[in-house]
């Protein structure tokens, strides 16, 4: 099974096709066979979670979060198929990752799903993901895409955590740090390190979503590596 999730890692690192993994792996389609598995009992959701937890103490943090960052970022898909639509903002047709973060980035919730769909219309159903694993959220941050009453409204029927629209600070052109919005950004960017990511090549959701976990499992096993040879 560990070479089996190594050859996982490298797929999710490479970008590479499944036919073309390297012979020094197990054959791809044992390989393929273990990630649909994967996929659909949940299990790489089980594992984000308890990486989560273990992150946030190596941090000095408790293990359930209480505050966390909302947004998402549009991606292209390839002929493969699957929803999609066009996101008018960012002139790009494809699917939008959702996401949320704690204050830490560390993954809470993802849902995918047509660029077309609007943040604040997409938000409720990345919130009630994320509250299944971590009901003690109770304030989340967000960019001016999310503002608005019936997401307020959303909010209050699913009995999610209150919203607090964090904006550019006034008479600031060009590229600034905005407090709390940067640290889901450089989640993205740390996602963004798998090159499986690079497009969305993916015809079902489900398995969009879980080359998304793979890329967060990992990052959160080798930051927990790092920091823990640093205490020892």
């Amino acid at each position: 099974m560990r070479a089996i999730w190594d050859a996982i890692l490298y797929i999710a690192a490479t970008g590479c096709q499944w036919a073309m993994l390297p012979r020094n792996f197990p054959p791809f389609t044992t390989v393929q066979y273990y990630f649909y598995r994967m996929r659909d009992s949940g299990v790489l959701d089980i594992l984000n979670d308890a990486l989560v937890g273990a992150s946030r103490l190596l941090a000095g943090r408790d293990t359930a979060p209480t505050a966390g960052i909302i947004d998402s970022q549009s991606v292209k898909t390839t002929e493969s198929g699957g929803p999609r639509g066009y996101d008018a903002g960012k002139k790009t047709k494809g699917r939008k990752r959702h996401i949320m973060t704690d204050t830490d980035g560390n993954l809470l919730g993802l849902v995918t799903h047509s660029a077309d769909i609007q943040d604040r219309d997409g938000a409720p159903g990345v919130v009630a993901q994320a509250l299944e694993s971590h009901p003690t959220l109770a304030h989340l941050f967000a960019d001016g895409g999310y503002s608005g009453e019936t997401l307020r409204q959303a909010m209050n029927d699913i009995d999610g955590p209150a919203i607090e629209i964090v904006k550019r600070p006034p008479g600031v052109t060009g590229f600034v740090v905005i407090a709390r919005r940067w640290v889901i950004e450089r989640t993205f960017a740390w996602l963004g390190r798998c090159r499986r990511l690079a497009k969305d090549r993916e015809a079902s959701i489900a398995s969009a979503d879980a080359w998304i976990r793979i890329a967060a499992i990992r990052r959160s096993v080798r930051n927990i590596a790092r920091k823990t040879a640093q205490e020892f």
